[in-house]
């Protein structure tokens, strides 16, 4: 997935070929170039609907905090009187979005071989001690020290103000891409692993509210648990719940019987020391799910290598439920910003044609004169860039992609897709 910052880049170099006159050789990658082939035509996808609403689009609307929980986070922080409260957010932030993975033993342990190498090879006499000295200061100072947050009271506090908005905002659209392409999808159990500060449980209710009557809230802080109880009931531990159904306990339900239509982990996979621990989450997580595994980590290299890890352990693990041997494959890969960088990944029990299978974009939609880039991820998993236009592509594709936005799907049918001609299955004379 692109940086953010690609955008800029990408229209910057846009813009420099065009001073120097080379356009024309740009709009000549639509023939160069392996695209889209065939406008997907089988349904007719757009009805009477215009382009800028063809059913592929994606987007969600500005979101905000429901009032209940503004007010009720409002009313907390001003009775928490804590001094500095703007620089510990802004210092809580930093650290998480700087964050990376924990280093692996066994990947520590070969640098400090290869380290330990180099050191001999320019030492002028051997002398183990001072070698072994040298080679743990160095790994010291070129580590990355990962270090397990402890949410107490206080903690709790500053990261409620850091990251409610934010975290309500990105399961939101991971909320809003199962609703829109699933609109018969009526959820009734859910759980949140990691829970936090219980913005997936507002989220949640916002876009299923109706049906929902079971939220199960895990997290290993009492304090975060507690800060959860007094959001919902509009900022007391005595009032009445904005949300019914909600139940919050620090362990995972041990019971292989228990499932839950849909499953969360939401910026919570960042929060386990090690891969083993990961692993073990996931695979529990995907046991536990009926329905959706929806998985949203930050925006960034860690959190997305995060989301890839535990695609691949879901998609590739040979473990099945014992109550749901169906596989799973991926329902939502997704970035999109709403003011917050983030990583998703949806991931959902069946199989693969049950879901609308046009491919992704990618990156940020390149518009120019008489053509438009699309950076595509195919249903078989392949990358693409296409350039599409008006005169190759035909006008209802080439105006779906103008209008079309990073994480949005496309109408199209890739090459991969297409049925082999008559001429490919004729035998050879």
């Amino acid at each position: 997935m692109a940086a953010a910052g690609g955008s800029r880049y990408l229209l910057t170099i846009g813009r420099w070929r065009r001073s120097f006159g080379i356009a024309p050789q740009f709009r000549a990658l639509a023939a160069l170039v392996p695209g889209v082939s065939h406008v997907d035509n089988k349904s007719d996808f757009l009805g009477k609907r215009p382009h800028r609403r063809h059913p592929g689009i994606l987007q969600l609307s500005c979101v905000r905090l429901p009032q209940a929980l503004a007010d009720a986070a409002q009313l907390l922080l001003l009775e928490s009187a804590m001094p500095n409260m703007e620089k510990q957010v802004q210092a809580l932030t930093n650290y998480l979005w700087s964050r990376h993975l924990p280093v692996e033993p066994e990947e520590l342990q070969i640098r400090a071989v290869l380290l330990e190498k180099k050191i001999l090879e320019n030492a002028d006499s051997c002398q183990t001690e001072k070698h072994h000295e040298e080679v743990l200061r160095t790994l010291r100072r070129t580590t990355y020290h990962w270090q397990e947050l402890s949410y107490n009271e206080g903690l709790s506090l500053v990261y409620m103000a850091a990251r409610l908005d934010g975290g309500f905002a990105a399961v939101s659209r991971a909320f809003h891409e199962i609703q829109a392409r699933l609109p018969e999808f009526q959820p009734q159990t859910l759980m949140d692993f990691g829970s936090g500060t219980g913005s997936v449980t507002w989220a949640a209710h916002s876009t299923w509210g109706q049906s929902l009557r079971e939220y199960m809230c895990v997290d290993s802080s009492a304090a975060m648990l507690e800060l959860a109880e007094k959001l919902l009931k509009g900022g007391s531990g005595s009032g009445m719940p904005c949300v019914p159904g909600v139940f919050f306990r620090q362990f995972l339900p041990v019971s292989p019987k228990v499932q839950f239509d849909v499953v969360v982990a939401a910026f919570s996979l960042s929060e386990l020391p090690s891969k083993a621990d990961r692993t073990d989450v996931v695979q529990t997580l995907w046991r536990k799910t009926g329905h959706f595994l929806v998985l949203v980590e930050n925006g960034t290299k860690a959190g997305h290598s995060l989301l890839m890890d535990a695609r691949n352990l879901v998609l590739n693990g040979k473990e099945k439920s014992p109550l749901d041997p169906r596989p799973g494959f991926v329902f939502a890969p997704n970035k999109k910003p709403k003011e917050e960088k983030f990583s998703m990944v949806i991931l959902t029990r069946g199989s693969p044609e049950e879901a609308n299978r046009w491919p992704r974009i990618t990156q940020p939609v390149l518009k120019r004169p008489r053509h438009v880039h699309c950076h595509l991820c195919c249903p078989d998993g392949h990358m693409q860039h296409s350039v599409i236009t008006a005169h190759r592509h035909g006008r209802d594709l080439y105006r779906c992609a103008r209008v079309s936005s990073w994480g949005d799907l496309l109408p199209v049918i890739t090459p991969s897709e297409l049925p082999p001609s008559p001429a490919q299955d004729a035998p050879e004379s």
